[in-house]
């Protein structure tokens, strides 16, 4: 990386503790029962479009709907649960993946490249 800020040593260990997956293999991920779940923000949704499918937890509230033992998670969300997070492009994701799995959700992880990667495979698909 051509930065060695704090914030990019913490990334590179966040992605080093999570199997990302590929914008490619979504589709077989939920397929299997992943969980996809939509971190950004309401104008960056309405800007770039939806992601079909996907549970909208902004980041904000992250932590308590998918805290596998909060009280306030989203019904059906347990230790075991595949959730894959998308941000725009892959960063904030990562960093939540990791934040998550230290709550105990063993199986999150995140989308490589976020929706604009996905996007790009995926032009004609309108959520």
């Amino acid at each position: 990386m051509a930065d060695d800020s704090a914030v990019e040593r913490l990334l590179v260990r966040s992605r080093a503790a999570i199997d990302r997956v590929e914008p490619d293999d979504l589709a077989v991920e939920v397929r299997d029962g992943a969980v996809v779940v939509d971190v950004r923000p309401a104008h960056d949704r309405h800007a770039d479009g939806a992601m079909p499918g996907a549970v909208v937890v902004e980041r904000i509230h992250l932590e308590w709907r998918l805290d596998p033992t909060s009280e306030h998670r989203l019904p059906g969300i347990s230790r075991d649960t595949r959730v894959i997070l998308v941000c725009n492009e892959g960063y904030a994701s990562s960093l939540a993946a990791a934040t998550l799995r230290e709550l105990g959700a063993r199986r999150a992880t995140d989308l490589v490249g976020g929706y604009r990667a996905w996007r790009a495979l995926h032009p004609d698909t309108t959520g």
